[in-house]
Parts: structure tokens; sequence; C-alpha cells
């Protein structure tokens, strides 16, 4: 079963499921069009999605919801801009959101957060732009129910914040962490590894032909979260060999949903590297993680880039694989056999 899109002008980004429902996100390509936010699916008959409700994030300074993380049922916790919040520069648009949807017929904002200095009001100075500046503003805003007190949000060229949400209304910093500069930005995603002491951070590549070269795996030790400390990098091969065409460099990775049909793993990671393909690592020796797989396809036919760029990665309770190319390529599901 697929839907379409209400509008061209948008994407469907992230969506979620838990249980009967479904979350799925809408960003627009511009500020203040419509539709941008959040719409709740009843898939109890999974062949006739029936929606259910939509949370309207549209406003003159919003392109809606580009993340969102929904696995007990009872609140989403999202990227996404607001109709009154206004950024001190138009590419910090997007914050953390939470939103209660116990009644999934009546979502409602509960508690946000954004890194200070980036909406006009705030008390301090805005921070400094980073020379590719993608912006400083929410990612992956990942919540865990080993910590359901605490949000894992990657803030883009903010680097990354642990929150204690425990009063969901008041979300307040633990920690940050960041690598740029000297690096050059765009933190996607944090996954902790809770029984392990671990946390892995990913930077997404958004430039072609490596211009924007290093983008990695990092691997912290997070035993004192006040206090988080990069321990390695998931190696790679010599960029240049991937510089010609497309994107080279980190991207998603599989981050251990909790829920009963998605494989778990504090000791393999998986992620996309764009034309560096799909590259698993074991990371038993969290000091010198080692590659155990790779998957590499070929360039798909009408690729815009001439090249392969998968872009993300599921692993489901099966070990089963499944990694897209972001553009043409379509679905690729591997079997592990590591």
């Amino acid at each position: 079963m697929q839907t379409d899109l209400p509008q061209a002008h948008m994407r469907s980004n992230s969506l979620e499921t838990c249980g009967n429902i479904m979350a799925v996100a809408y960003q627009t390509q511009k500020k203040g069009l419509q539709p941008a936010g959040m719409e709740l699916f009843d898939i109890s008959v999974p062949e006739k999605p029936r929606s259910i409700s939509f949370f309207d994030c549209s406003g003159a300074t919003s392109r809606g919801v580009h993340q969102l993380w929904f696995c007990d049922g009872e609140y989403v916790h999202c990227a996404s801009g607001a109709p009154d919040f206004t950024p001190t520069h138009p590419n910090d648009d997007q914050f953390y959101r939470c939103i209660d949807v116990r009644n999934p017929s009546k979502p409602v904002e509960i508690g946000r957060w954004w890194m200070p200095g980036t909406r006009q009001g705030d008390n301090i100075a805005p921070p400094p732009r980073h020379p590719l500046d993608k912006g400083h503003r929410a990612h992956n805003t990942n919540v865990y129910p080993q910590r359901g007190d605490r949000c894992y949000l990657a803030y883009i060229d903010g680097g990354m914040f642990i929150l204690d949400i425990s009063d969901k209304a008041n979300p307040k910093r633990i920690s940050q962490w960041t690598n740029s500069p000297p690096y050059t930005g765009f933190m996607h995603t944090v996954v902790p590894l809770f029984d392990r002491g671990l946390m892995l951070v990913t930077d997404e590549s958004t430039e072609n032909n490596a211009k924007d070269w290093p983008k990695l795996i990092w691997v912290l030790d997070a035993r004192e979260e006040t206090n988080l400390v990069p321990i390695a990098t998931c190696p790679l091969p010599d960029h240049k060999a991937f510089a010609a065409k497309g994107r080279f460099g980190a991207h998603n990775i599989h981050e251990n949903v909790p829920l009963p049909t998605v494989w778990h793993s504090d000791q393999i990671v998986l992620g996309t590297f764009f034309n560096g393909g799909l590259r698993a690592y074991d990371i038993s020796n969290p000091y010198q993680p080692q590659q155990v797989g790779v998957f590499v396809p070929p360039a798909p036919p009408m690729a815009p880039t001439g090249t392969i760029q998968l872009n993300d990665v599921f692993v489901d309770e099966r070990e089963i694989v499944y990694t897209v190319d972001r553009h043409v390529g379509g679905l690729y599901i591997l079997e592990m056999d590591f």
C-alpha cells in the first residue's frame, strides 16, 4: 500500500508506527506553505490507512516536521518548526517538540526546547555560523525506554545534546558534544548503547564530491553523561576513490528502535555512506571498530549523480536488512551473514 502526498511541494522524510497508529512527518520545500506538520493514521487495516488527525505546524517561518520518533504510543518527539517560533537565522527554523498523542484525534504540544540563541527574543547571542552553514536546528530526536527521561538530540551544526525530559513540559539540557569546528557540522543521529556506556553519533554528508569530508560515525564514551568523550570513529576507505560523483560519507545508521519487530545490537553498527554504500562494523572493542561487511551496488539507471547514493538502513527482527537509494535506485533487501 502506498499513499500519495497531499502536495508536490512537500516530502515525508520520516514516519514511525506503534501498534495500530502511524505518524507521518510533512515538511514543505519552503516556509509558509501547507500542509506542514504531522499526520496520524489508523493502520489497524494496513492496506487501508485511515487519517485520524493532522497536527498543523505551518507558519511564516516554518517548513513543518522533518523527523519524528514515536515508539511508546503516547508521545511523538519531533524536529519541527512552529508558527510562533521566529529564528534568529533563517537556517535555524526547526527545534525539539514533544507532542502528546494519547488521544490521537487531538494531538497537542506539551513541551519544546531549542538551542539558546536561535530564537528571536533569546537573551544570549546567536551561535556563530559554520562555513557550510546547514543550520543550528534539530534533526533526530531519539528517546528510548531504558532512559525514558532522556532525549538524545542531534542538532546539525549545533552538535548533539542530551536533554532531561522527565518534566516533558520543561526539557533541560544535560550536556552537549560537537566536533565542529574543525569538522564541517551537520550532526544527524545519536544512538545510546546503554549496557555498554557508549554512544554512536553520526554526521551527514551533504555535499557532492566529498567537499565536506570527513563525515563519520563516532563512538563516544558516555558513562558520564555530563562529560561525553570521543574514543573512536568507524574506518572508511580513502575518500579520493569516491570523490568523483555524488556524496560520500556517513548518514543514517540502524537506530535500535525499541519495537519488537526490530533487531537490536550493541556490538554491530550498520550505516549508510551514499556512494560508499552500506557498511557494517564490529565495535566489540569500541576503541578499534572493524569493518565486517560492505555492500556497494552499481549505479542505478538514470541516477542523477551517476552513482549509488544509499542513505538509510533498517534491520528487522529476522536480521533482514533494508537499505534505500536517495534518488532512483529504490529498495535493496539483504541478509546478514556475520
